[in-house]
């Protein structure tokens, strides 16, 4: 399974029906994290759970954080496009679920490799290993 780099979030529910509709419930926290923003419009792809009878997993699928882990690791590298600057000037981006990462020394719209040098719960650091055409 391909997973597309705008992946916002990422949790299980079951589907509960409401009348004549079909309802899954978005957990707060992901709100809160500022994954998503509640009254906003969102593609949602519905995937089956797994059962005890089903195949393993994909290599794909493994590398999948849990929902409240960081989808980053410090050494991991990725190709980044820097969205906005900080408050100290340094370069943000976000990856998987919205996940924030501070670039120092970019600009806005500047496409960029980056080394992760550090990561917390809420936000990684990282260092530009190669500045990117836009091209690429």
């Amino acid at each position: 399974m391909e997973i597309p780099p705008q992946l916002r979030c990422l949790f299980s529910a079951e589907i509960e029906r409401s009348g004549d509709s079909l309802v899954v419930e978005v957990p707060d926290e992901e709100v809160s994290i500022g994954d998503v923003e509640a009254g906003e419009t969102y593609r949602v792809a519905l995937l089956p759970a797994p059962t005890d009878d089903s195949p393993q997993q994909t290599d794909r699928q493994a590398d999948v954080s849990p929902p409240n882990e960081p989808p980053v690791e410090e050494g991991e590298t990725r190709r980044v496009e820097i969205e906005n600057l900080g408050d100290q000037g340094d370069g943000v981006t976000r990856v998987e679920r919205g996940f924030v990462v501070i670039v120092p020394d970019t600009e806005v719209g500047e496409r960029v490799a980056v080394e992760i040098q550090a990561v917390t719960e809420n936000v990684a650091f990282a260092e530009v290993t190669e500045r990117l055409s836009y091209y690429d």
